[in-house]
């Protein structure tokens, strides 16, 4: 028993991070219908941002904000100089833009800064926390509440504010929303800001349990599209639950069978729910009128 609860939590706290990625998929997937396969990029450069700003002597919650609000005016610069002058071009272009753009950011981070593993103090300290036979890091704990923390306050945004509902009316309709007044080239540069921000935020939690380096954004990347499509893409329930859900099945795989074949086994789940439910778990199934 112990020794599941420990499988568990770790599988936890690691399905919190691609729950994290996945709801910055979410964001921009909601305002444009492009899936943004540099938000792996978002997360290193949070963790990479706050390692050396507090190097440098700046304290760690000041070297976070930083982090965040430089990563979030990256999203804002993608967004103005490689998704918006390509507006009309076909939805796969654009998927094919932001996978260039995540090998130019990988590419500037390495000059930037080197290719060295990093990583900070934790925000409590490192002693671990005895639950039931197994322990947990106090640093897992932040992450598993900034991702439920991050999905209750995107439930709020799309669900009780005016932006949020013209995020999604711009996904569903661009000229309409448009004819209705509705500026959507703010709502795309907002859902850019907010996706790079929320990609830091993820990074300046999880560096202090996995390090970081200027290589680790396309795994996370990876994980979390597929915890978006788990879940549903475009539903941020669906991205936290199909994180947590992933973690879970890497966790169990590479304790009960062996480290090397989780991913391969949690793919295989994943492609086995997509092969019965299309739309994910909770996403809603698509009409089109003829």
């Amino acid at each position: 028993m112990p020794e599941l609860l420990q499988f568990l939590l770790s599988g936890i706290t690691v399905g919190a991070v691609y729950a994290l990625v996945a709801l910055g998929f979410t964001i921009i997937y909601n305002a444009s219908d492009v899936v943004n396969f540099a938000q792996g990029e978002f997360v290193m450069l949070g963790g990479m941002i706050t390692f050396f700003a507090h190097a440098a002597g700046v304290p760690l919650p000041l070297a976070a904000l930083i982090a965040i609000i430089a990563t979030a005016a990256v999203g804002v610069v993608l967004n103005k100089l490689a998704i918006e002058p390509a507006r009309g071009a076909p939805v796969v272009s654009l998927i094919i833009i932001t996978i260039g753009a995540s090998i130019f950011i990988r590419g500037a981070t390495q000059l930037v800064f080197d290719k060295q593993i990093h990583r900070f103090p934790a925000f409590s300290g490192d002693q671990p926390i005895l639950i039931g036979g197994a322990t947990i890091l106090p640093q897992s704990l932040w992450v598993i509440a900034g991702a439920l923390a991050v999905f209750f306050c995107l439930w709020l945004f799309f669900t009780r504010t005016l932006i949020g509902r013209a995020v999604l009316a711009t996904a569903n309709n661009r000229v309409a929303a448009q004819l209705v007044g509705i500026n959507t080239n703010y709502v795309m540069t907002l859902s850019f800001a907010m996706s790079a921000a929320i990609g830091a935020f993820a990074g300046v939690l999880v560096t202090p349990i996995t390090l970081t380096s200027y290589d680790v954004g396309l795994a996370l990347a990876l994980k979390g599209f597929a915890a978006a499509m788990l879940g549903g893409m475009g539903n941020p329930k669906g991205a936290l639950v199909g994180g947590l859900l992933l973690g879970i099945l890497e966790a169990m795989t590479a304790g009960y069978i062996s480290s090397q074949y989780k991913d391969a086994a949690a793919f295989i789940i994943i492609l086995a729910v997509l092969f019965a439910m299309p739309q994910g778990l909770f996403g809603r199934k698509s009409t089109d009128r003829v």
